[in-house]
């Protein structure tokens, strides 16, 4: 079965947050991503997210930089484009460099209309092999140590089957020892967004430190861009060191197990520039025994869903940061909702493409701006 796109959609949806989120760079208390529907002379259809974030301090990608690729680069190269696989039309814009979270959003589409043109579901063209995942949830740095009991309390009581705790220089070791001591035996790590650094005695020192609270793992400590001094870092520590911001491609992944960067690997669709690279990273890993797991960037329905979907690949042996989105959003943009029941979520394998159907009423009630690209034919709405 041949694809051709007639027209992708755009659309960049604001939802508020339940609660303020902080890491070691910002608070944020909304969050605007990009939704594309991706059409095709047959009728087919397909969506996905770019989840990129509005601000540059998770990676160099913001959400204005995403809209100008996914406008005036990927969808022209792909509309009127022939493909028989999702692989097939991201191979229309390889010569477009980095912007994974662009990439990854239209290539979710391509996967999304591929599959449901099918009957089948994206997690069994993968090659899921689980009926649920098991979740975890991202707490953010939170402004006292009782604060962040109560947060952690309430989502063990949810069921939830792992705590990750946001860390920064000063905000470490007191908070994530107050949990340990409350909960001896639950799966905690902590996730340092590349907060600390070698050329400081201090951060080093506290990293070390860390090795005494039988942590999962500690997840970023280092720069985003480095796997050299990871290297230098996991060889001083017992706890496993998880990349995250470093890893791109499969080829990143490579060289950091090669190197002995990294014990774990964070896989986000996102920033691996799609499913099929998220896919590779996941072989690579299972080839060399590595566990992985499935981080998240507080996607909405559309991207949690593909989250899901790459989650039931066999290697994902670690709780990931797939939660229901009920966790973070009071409205999602998705039928019927993403939950978890018991710290576990549902493969929707008896329903095609993403397994959840977005919900264009709600889409466009939180929509600030759309844009539709049809050939040549751009029609564009910006809301107030």
């Amino acid at each position: 079965m041949t694809h051709i796109l007639r027209s992708v959609e755009l659309y960049l949806v604001r939802l508020p947050l339940i609660r303020p989120f902080t890491t070691s760079s910002h608070t944020k208390d909304h969050l605007d991503h990009i939704l594309l529907r991706a059409r095709d002379e047959a009728g087919a259809e397909g969506w996905g997210e770019c989840a990129s974030a509005a601000d540059p301090y998770y990676c160099s990608e913001t959400t204005e930089s995403s809209w100008h690729i996914l406008r005036d680069f990927l969808i022209p190269e792909l509309l009127g484009v022939s493909w028989d696989h999702p692989d097939e039309a991201a191979a229309s814009w390889a010569k477009v460099r980095g912007n994974n979270f662009a990439k990854a959003g239209l290539e979710m589409a391509c996967w999304d209309l591929f599959s449901r043109a099918r009957g089948q579901s994206i997690a069994d063209f993968l090659g899921g092999t689980r009926a649920e995942i098991h979740s975890g949830v991202s707490l953010g740095i939170e402004p006292t140590v009782a604060s962040l009991l109560e947060q952690v309390e309430r989502f063990l009581d949810q069921g939830y089957r792992r705590i990750k705790m946001k860390i920064g220089p000063g905000r470490d070791l007191a908070y994530l020892r107050a949990v340990r001591e409350r909960w001896p035996d639950i799966l905690l790590m902590a996730d340092a967004n590349s907060a600390y650094s070698l050329d400081n005695p201090t951060d080093v020192q506290a990293l070390r430190a860390l090795d005494d609270l039988n942590l999962m793992m500690i997840e970023q400590p280092l720069a985003d861009d480095d796997i050299v001094d990871h290297a230098r870092l996991q060889a001083q520590l017992t706890t496993p060191i998880c990349l995250d911001e470093s890893i791109h491609s499969v080829h990143d992944a490579r060289k950091a197990l090669d190197q002995g960067s990294c014990r774990i690997i964070n896989i986000k669709v996102s920033r691996l520039g799609g499913l099929s690279e998220a896919r590779r990273v996941h072989d690579l890993c299972s080839s060399r025994d590595v566990p992985v797991w499935c981080g998240g960037m507080h996607e909405f329905g559309v991207g949690r869903a593909a989250n899901v979907a790459i989650s039931s690949l066999p290697g994902f042996t670690l709780p990931g940061d797939v939660s229901g989105s009920d966790r973070a959003y009071r409205e999602d943009i998705v039928d019927p909702p993403i939950r978890a029941h018991s710290g576990a979520i549902e493969v929707p394998r008896n329903r095609p493409g993403l397994g959840f159907d977005a919900n264009l009423e709600r889409i466009r009630a939180r929509a600030v701006r759309e844009l539709v690209l049809e050939g040549e034919r751009r029609l564009a709405a910006t809301h107030a």
